[in-house]
């Protein structure tokens, strides 16, 4: 029964991405997102400001593959790589906000449950199932290998509704540093 009810709740947290994405699918301008640029989008999301070698791990693609997909988010505006003060080699994956304006709507549907869960139930339920998630997340789901090493990051992951306002505040940063050329 718990699995039927879970399985539940993720295919209809699925379904609700996939129709969205593929009514953005229809937008044939250059600057939309193929199916396979969603993922690498969804993977850098998940991985909350990746290094391009934590993504390159997460996605198991090869290092020019993964160069080529992230050049092209970057062109395409949805993406900026900042490059790391101490090591000058690495660089982080910042997500801007034009991906926010034309996909963020996407990520509505996780707050809005969020807040009719907390609206229907008391307080003490929604602690526990919150305690309950967060177990769930960190100690029952090992096989997950390559998020270990970024998940203090994750745990600090801001919600949807927080990340517009932190994209907007990193994208007013963006443009008044200079940006490093493309790799």
């Amino acid at each position: 029964m718990l699995a039927r009810n879970f399985s539940r709740i993720y295919d209809k947290f699925k379904l609700s991405l996939y129709e969205r994405l593929f009514t953005k699918f229809n937008d044939n301008s250059k600057d939309a997102l193929t199916p396979s640029e969603v993922i690498c989008m969804e993977i850098i999301i998940a991985l909350h400001r990746p290094t391009i070698n934590e993504f390159t791990k997460m996605a198991q693609m090869s290092p020019p593959n993964a160069a080529y997909r992230i050049n092209r988010l970057v062109k395409k505006g949805y993406i900026y790589k900042r490059q790391n003060k101490d090591d000058k080699r690495q660089y982080t994956l910042i997500v801007t906000k034009k991906y926010k304006e034309n996909y963020g709507d996407i990520f509505d549907y996780i707050d809005l449950v969020s807040e009719r869960i907390e609206n229907r139930f008391p307080k003490e339920d929604v602690e526990k199932l919150n305690q309950m998630l967060r177990i769930i997340g960190t100690e029952l789901m090992p096989e997950i290998s390559g998020i270990h090493h970024v998940e203090s990051r994750l745990e600090q992951r801001p919600t949807a509704a927080e990340a517009v306002d932190k994209l907007e505040e990193l994208e007013g940063l963006a443009e008044n540093q200079h940006q490093p050329r493309d790799e």
